[in-house]
């Protein structure tokens, strides 16, 4: 059947593939302008060069030539810091801020993040809290866990009234989850996702009861706070590689292998521009623009 349902998509774009081109074909002789639009070649370009760069970086991480990935303090604290939970018989309560919602990477990432997380703590037996503004989050957060508690081999463990909606005012939230970090004093706090001015009030109540911090946002505003008040800080984009690092999945570490080549790319084309720019050739920048 799965031969059979390839083969059926392979003749639908045989046949309708032609009518589709000589419909954009007539569609443009009769509207008197240009098949192509060359004014978008750049973009046609580098979106060429990021698939290829991405099966690029895919095939050296498979073929494991190249798999290395920077030391991150944060992530290697992590077995550290549910470690230090279980030895002192204390929750870890993980949140994902207030700024974002399940679109947002933030949120991703801390969801991944949340996965490797909770299997750690299912396999240390120790409760994990996830306090959230949004039930969308809350809902995907509860499934994540529980499939980490199940592959993790201790679905007996997972408690879903650990992970739980407060409320979607700002201050709210940051009340509630104040009021749980007092209540229960958590050993280990992580707060990873979309932060704003939550941030501070948040991080200060942690370290007011000794909790280890391990805290990561995009914002660069809330960064200036967690790299104060906690004991670790994921810094922009450290916070997106983060699944990757822990996890080694191979298409994860791809993807940031592949960006930090584009990257590159990026850097060597501004610094062309540059010295073209003062030689006054202007034909990369008129070809790019």
């Amino acid at each position: 059947m799965k031969g059979f349902g390839i083969i059926s998509i392979i003749c639908l774009i045989v046949l309708f593939a032609p009518l589709l081109a000589y419909s954009q074909i007539e569609d443009a002789v009769l509207s008197d302008t240009p098949l192509f639009d060359t004014s978008r070649l750049p973009v046609f370009v580098a979106s060429l060069l990021a698939i290829v760069i991405f099966f690029i970086a895919t095939y050296l991480v498979k073929a494991r030539a190249e798999t290395k990935i920077r030391k991150v303090a944060g992530l290697n604290a992590v077995d550290e810091a549910i470690g230090r939970a279980t030895e002192m018989g204390r929750p870890v309560l993980f949140t994902p801020g207030w700024g974002g919602d399940i679109q947002r990477p933030t949120t991703i990432a801390a969801l991944n993040i949340l996965n490797l997380v909770a299997e750690k703590t299912a396999a240390y037996n120790c409760d994990l809290i996830f306090p959230t503004h949004d039930p969308v989050i809350m809902s995907a957060a509860e499934e994540t866990i529980q499939n980490a508690y199940i592959n993790a081999g201790h679905p007996d463990l997972f408690k879903p009234d650990n992970i739980y909606y407060t409320t979607s005012s700002q201050f709210g939230y940051a009340a509630a989850v104040d009021g749980a970090i007092t209540r229960i004093k958590p050993a280990t706090v992580m707060l990873l996702g979309t932060f704003e001015g939550e941030a501070l009030i948040l991080a200060e109540t942690a370290n007011s009861i000794g909790a280890m911090q391990i805290a990561g946002t995009d914002s660069t505003i809330q960064l200036a706070f967690f790299l104060v008040a906690c004991d670790y800080t994921l810094i922009g984009e450290e916070l997106f590689a983060a699944s990757g690092y822990l996890s080694g999945d191979e298409k994860i570490v791809a993807s940031i292998k592949a960006q930090d080549y584009m990257k590159i790319i990026i850097i060597a084309i501004l610094l062309a521009g540059g010295i073209l720019a003062t030689f006054n050739l202007d034909f990369l920048s008129e070809w790019i623009l």
